[in-house]
């Protein structure tokens, strides 16, 4: 488990896969927002469960986040986009309502800085998220992220096309940012 302060980062257990579903991937509105692809309906237990991980795949890695104080799941956490060529790669979170604005968000994407910089030797990691998305943006800048941008009408989702902003933070800034003395 990689731990930040209040969470950790995980393998995706079995029984985090129904929860996962039921509470963000059914929010139809989140999930269209969130997410390049179409929402489309999955029926519960199906193998075709976004949150069912299968074989090792050397492009996306999948973590659930755990609440250290609870020990409850809080959420899903990924790196994707894995390129070990360049380097790079793009990381995401999303978590359980319960969860949401409990101040989480800056100790996952710390958490994820740790595995990708320190455990994987990557040397950028970014981030796009919807221009009105204020807690992902706060939680990465908080993290130490760059704002680089902004895709004007990028993404489709739930009828309207919106515009992303991409963040990135690059391994010297990590390292500057105390990043390797949060290792546990």
């Amino acid at each position: 488990m990689i731990r930040g302060e209040k969470i950790g980062l995980r393998a995706r257990h079995e029984d985090d896969i129904a929860v996962l579903q039921s509470e963000l991937y059914d929010d139809v509105r989140t999930q269209a927002l969130a997410d390049s692809a179409p929402w489309r309906p999955v029926p519960p237990g199906s193998e075709k469960s976004p949150y069912a991980v299968g074989e090792q795949n050397d492009d996306i890695v999948f973590f659930s986040v755990v609440e250290l104080a609870s020990q409850k799941l809080a959420g899903e956490a990924l790196l994707w986009g894995i390129d070990t060529y360049n380097r790079r790669c793009h990381l995401g979170l999303s978590l359980l309502p319960a969860f949401r604005g409990t101040g989480l968000g800056t100790d996952i994407v710390r958490a994820l800085c740790t595995y990708g910089f320190a455990v994987r030797g990557l040397h950028r990691l970014q981030i796009e998220t919807a221009a009105d998305n204020a807690a992902m943006i706060r939680a990465a800048e908080r993290a130490g992220f760059t704002h680089e941008g902004t895709l004007r009408g990028s993404a489709w989702g739930y009828g309207a096309f919106s515009d992303e902003v991409v963040l990135g933070m690059l391994d010297h800034e990590w390292r500057d940012n105390g990043g390797p003395a949060r290792l546990r």
